[in-house]
């Protein structure tokens, strides 16, 4: 079957625009020729196994297809008896769907995590001082190092959080790094998510389907576990509890949730599950001397930390949007008086924001002192006229983006566009440039799936989540494998037909 995959994966290339040229206020262009092939993650040319995949590799072969193909079914079947949904948006038919799973695993060696583990924290510790900075003294902007108009003008930014130090001085409690690969030492972050990054649920609910199902390849390969994440969680939430709250009580955690009809709710309720700490809607909570308190069979209690996955927008309808009635009334006055801890803080918003992501590799060095460990895809910002006529010129060979999309929503590929789609796009990025960003359509890594014929590559990416507290961040090794489960297609996200795998970190 490998020889069989082999022979798939090495027809499998991609054609690009020649003589793509980036502006002058753009970074080099990631090096690619018009004929391609995909770096495949298991599979060498020479149709060997790379180095992480070996011991994989010989129980794969070894194994019994049919058997196979019955766990794959015995593995949806279970999604299904847990209740593993989402829900899709804007759709009238088959608005919760099962999330779907492959049973090939994603395998990562110890050193690459590691190397991967040191980037990923030190990019989180700069958006951190990013944020404090710009809701502050704003000194990366006196220094020239990015306009002032990315933070003025930006929809993410909260002038009520001028001012502001969350407790602990912690903005992005959980941060979400989407990370791409497209050789064998080439890592890319795609983007970074630090509102309310979703998907760990997925995580975890994969590894123990994959040790129910396979137990006896966990007594083979020594893989690290991600079982530990909700008690981190805990851990790090519990560090942020605000200093004025009396500190010899058990901190009380709750999970703000806009209710069963959004599309993460499942992950709300599993997290409130594993944590121990109560699930909670806008219409249990209120404002209680000075404190947010939750309703309870024995009256109000109060909150110490609120783990929110309600957008700021919707947070307080005194603050913000005044017909909300997901969040609570007052809550911001009581955050900024030190009563509460909100995680993500409000306004974090700012450091996913595609347009300011574009300036990691400044924001990271500014506030580190070092050069950024993982790189930057190449980005055009649309709102500059020279990088849009550029966009505009190549849009068959980009990739375009929202710059506060997310779930795959609002954006083009260029090379799997039609005529009329590209042309439809072009009216749009003209109508509202500064909503856009552009990328180079980058040749993705491969990672079987098992399909009905056997292995089939196709593209992914890494989800890793990040956990901050003031004293340490955590990196959960491993992290939530997006695979794009249809040929061709480089969109990974499950609500535009992506499922996910079992991602493995070596104890090597």
């Amino acid at each position: 079957m490998l020889t069989q995959y082999a022979q798939i994966m090495s027809r499998q290339c991609f054609g690009l625009a020649q003589n793509l040229a980036f502006p002058r206020d753009c970074y080099s262009l990631v090096a690619m020729s018009t004929e391609q092939t995909y770096f495949d993650e298991m599979l060498g040319f020479d149709e060997t196994a790379r180095s992480p995949y070996t011991d994989y590799d010989a129980w794969f072969q070894a194994e019994d297809i049919k058997r196979l193909r019955r766990k794959a079914t015995e593995a949806e079947a279970s999604f299904r008896k847990t209740g593993i949904t989402f829900n899709v948006y804007g759709e009238s038919e088959a608005a919760e769907r099962l999330i779907p799973f492959d049973i090939v695993r994603r395998i990562i060696s110890g050193r690459e995590w590691d190397r991967l583990s040191k980037g990923i924290e030190q990019r989180v510790r700069a958006l951190n001082a990013f944020l404090y900075d710009i809701y502050h003294n704003q000194e990366i902007i006196k220094a020239g190092r990015i306009p002032a108009e990315l933070i003025a003008n930006n929809d993410a930014f909260l002038p009520e959080m001028i001012g502001v130090t969350p407790p602990g001085g912690v903005y992005t409690h959980i941060v979400g790094t989407d990370i791409v690969r497209t050789g064998e030492n080439d890592f890319f972050v795609l983007e970074d998510n630090a509102r309310t990054p979703s998907g760990v649920s997925y995580m975890l609910e994969n590894r123990e389907t994959m040790m129910q199902m396979f137990p006896e390849l966990f007594s083979q390969i020594k893989v690290r576990e991600v079982a530990g994440y909700p008690r981190s969680l805990r851990r790090s939430l519990a560090a942020t509890r605000p200093p004025a709250i009396n500190s010899s009580d058990t901190p009380v955690i709750a999970v703000l949730t806009p209710g069963m009809y959004n599309s993460a709710f499942y992950e709300h309720a599993f997290l409130a599950d594993q944590m121990g700490a109560e699930l909670v809607e806008g219409h249990d909570l209120r404002v209680v001397d000075g404190r947010i308190a939750m309703r309870t069979t024995q009256g109000y209690q109060a909150i110490d930390v609120l783990y929110r996955r309600v957008d700021d927008e919707y947070l307080d309808p005194l603050t913000f949007n005044p017909q909300s009635a997901l969040g609570v009334a007052g809550i911001m006055d009581v955050y900024r008086a030190g009563g509460i801890t909100i995680a993500n803080a409000p306004g974090s918003g700012i450091a996913d924001d595609k347009a300011v992501y574009s300036y990691m590799p400044e924001i990271v060095e500014f506030y580190t002192g070092e050069s950024a460990l993982l790189k930057n895809v190449p980005t055009w910002r649309c709102s500059d006229p020279q990088s849009l006529q550029y966009v505009l010129d190549n849009l068959a060979a980009l990739v375009v983006k929202e710059v506060h999309g997310s779930g795959g929503y609002g954006m083009l590929v260029g090379p799997t566009a039609s005529k009329r789609e590209i042309s439809t796009f072009a009216t749009k990025l003209k109508a509202h440039p500064s909503n856009y960003i552009a990328q180079p359509t980058l040749s993705l890594s491969t990672v079987p799936i098992f399909t009905r014929a056997g292995l089939a590559p196709r593209h992914v990416d890494l989800r890793p989540y990040v956990l901050v507290s003031p004293d340490k961040v955590t990196i959960t090794p491993g992290g939530l494998t997006r695979v794009a489960l249809k040929k061709g297609s480089l969109v990974v996200n499950s609500s535009q037909g992506g499922g996910t795998k079992d991602t493995w970190v070596l104890e090597d």
